[in-house]
C-alpha cells in the first residue's frame, strides 16, 4: 500500500468537500408526511403567493420550483391586482405571472392554479380569487364588481389575513358590515384561519359558524428560505385538502366543499370529521395488549406515522391503573408511554381507556381533538419478593 502523503490527503478532503456540495446543491422534493383518509387524498396547498408582477421578490417559475420542494401538490399565484410597486421595470400583466409559473409547473407535476388579490382597504380587506379564467377583467375601481366578476369565473373567493396588522393594529381579526354582505351575496367561500405565522382564532370561530373553509397560507413575497428554515424542519404554513383526487378540478371540488384544514408549525386546525380519521391514520398502537403484574409498570409503544408531533393532555379516574397527564407523540417514530398498575390491583382483564385529547389538533379555538387511547391490559398478580 503506497503511503498517504499531504497531497492525496489534500486531493481527498476536496473530493469529500465537493461530494457535499453537490449533495446540498441537489433540487430535492421533501413532502411533509400526512396520511389520506378513507375516500380521499390528502394534498397540500398554499393558496396566497406573490412574484415580482405584484409586490414578491421573485420570478414566478421560483415560486412553482419552491413549492414542488416543499412537497406541495399545489399554489396558487395571487399577485395582487390594485398593487404593482414594480410597473417602472415590469409592464402591467395581470395574466403572466400564472403563465410562466404553469410552465414550469408542468415540468414538475406540480399544479399551480390561476388567481389575484383583491386589494382594498378594510373594509372589507384583501380577498382572494383563485381557479380565474382571467384576472384582467377583475381591475375595475369598485371592489364588489370585482367579486362578482370573479363569481362569474366559478373563482373560489376567501378572505385574507383578517388580523393582519397593517389594517387591525391589535392584530385582533374584526367582522365589519361589508363581510355580512359580502356573506349574505354568496360571494365569500373561504377565510384565511393562518397567514404566514399567525393564526388567528376570531377567523377560527367565523369559518365554524359561517361554515366557510379553513384555510392556512404562506402569502409569502420574499424567497421562501428568507422566512422559512426549510432546511432546519421550519415549513410554510399549508391549507391541507382532502381531495378525491390529485388535480385541479378536484381541488375547486374539494374547497367548495369545505373539506380542508390548516397545518402551521405544530398547530392543526380543522373539522372534526376530517381531523379525527386524519389523526387515525398517523397513529398505531404497537402492542395494544400488555402483561403487567400488579405494582409493576408496562410501556405501550405508539408509533406516529405523520410529521406532526402530537401532543396529548388528559385525567385518568382515580384508583385504577396509572399512566401520564400529559404525553408528547413525536413525530415519524414510536413514543413510549408508561403504564404502572398499583400494588394491591386484582389480577385479571383490564380495559384501560385514556381520555386524552391532542391539545395542538383545535376543532375550535377553544375546543381540542378528543382522541382516548384504548389499551387492554393483563394484570398478573404481584410478584413475590
Amino acid at each position: 500500500m503506497r503511503p498517504r502523503g499531504p497531497i492525496v490527503v489534500v486531493l481527498g478532503l476536496l473530493c469529500l468537500l465537493q461530494g457535499a456540495a453537490t449533495a446540498h446543491d441537489v433540487r430535492v422534493r421533501r413532502p411533509l408526511r400526512l396520511p389520506d383518509i378513507a375516500g380521499f387524498r390528502t394534498l397540500q396547498c398554499d393558496f396566497h403567493t406573490h412574484t415580482v408582477f405584484s409586490d414578491g421578490e421573485v420570478w414566478p417559475d421560483v415560486r412553482a420550483e419552491e413549492g414542488w420542494r416543499e412537497g406541495l401538490d399545489a399554489v396558487a399565484i395571487t399577485d395582487h391586482i390594485e398593487y404593482q410597486p414594480h410597473k417602472a421595470d415590469l409592464p402591467t400583466n395581470h395574466e403572466r405571472p400564472y403563465e410562466i409559473a404553469a410552465a414550469h409547473g408542468d415540468k414538475l407535476d406540480l399544479l399551480v392554479i390561476r388567481g389575484s388579490e383583491i386589494t382594498r382597504k378594510m373594509p372589507p380587506g384583501h380577498l382572494n380569487a383563485i381557479f380565474l379564467k382571467a384576472s384582467t377583467p377583475l381591475v375595475t375601481p369598485e371592489w364588489r364588481v370585482a367579486l362578482r366578476t370573479a363569481r362569474e369565473q366559478g373563482a373560489f373567493i376567501f378572505w385574507n389575513h383578517p388580523g393582519w396588522r397593517g389594517h387591525q393594529p391589535d392584530g385582533v381579526a374584526r367582522w365589519y358590515p361589508e363581510h355580512t354582505e359580502i356573506l349574505d351575496a354568496k360571494l365569500l367561500d373561504g377565510i384565511e384561519v393562518v397567514n404566514d405565522r399567525d393564526y388567528y382564532p376570531e377567523a377560527h370561530g367565523w369559518a365554524v359558524e359561517k361554515n366557510l373553509a379553513i384555510l392556512a397560507n404562506s402569502d409569502i413575497h420574499a424567497p421562501l428560505n428568507l422566512d422559512y428554515h426549510v432546511h432546519e424542519g421550519d415549513h410554510r404554513p399549508v391549507t391541507i385538502v382532502f381531495a378525491k383526487e390529485r388535480s385541479v378540478e378536484s381541488i375547486k371540488e374539494a374547497l367548495f366543499a369545505k373539506r380542508t384544514a390548516a397545518w402551521s408549525g405544530n398547530l392543526l386546525v380543522g373539522r372534526e370529521d376530517l381531523l379525527r380519521p386524519l389523526i387515525a391514520a398517523s397513529l398505531t398502537l404497537e402492542n395494544p395488549k400488555l402483561t403487567i403484574a400488579a405494582g409493576q409498570r408496562g410501556l405501550l409503544r405508539i408509533r406516529n406515522e405523520s410529521d406532526l408531533r402530537l401532543e396529548l393532555a388528559g385525567t385518568l379516574p382515580k384508583g385504577g391503573l396509572v399512566a401520564p397527564e400529559t404525553v408528547v407523540i413525536a413525530a415519524r417514530g414510536t413514543s413510549l408511554l408508561e403504564i404502572r398498575v398499583p400494588s394491591a390491583t386484582a389480577p385479571g382483564p383490564v380495559r384501560l381507556e385514556l381520555p386524552y385529547a391532542i391539545t395542538n389538533v383545535k376543532t375550535t379555538p377553544d375546543k381540542a381533538l378528543s382522541y382516548p387511547l384504548v389499551v387492554n391490559v393483563e394484570v398478573l398478580p404481584a410478584k413475590k419478593p
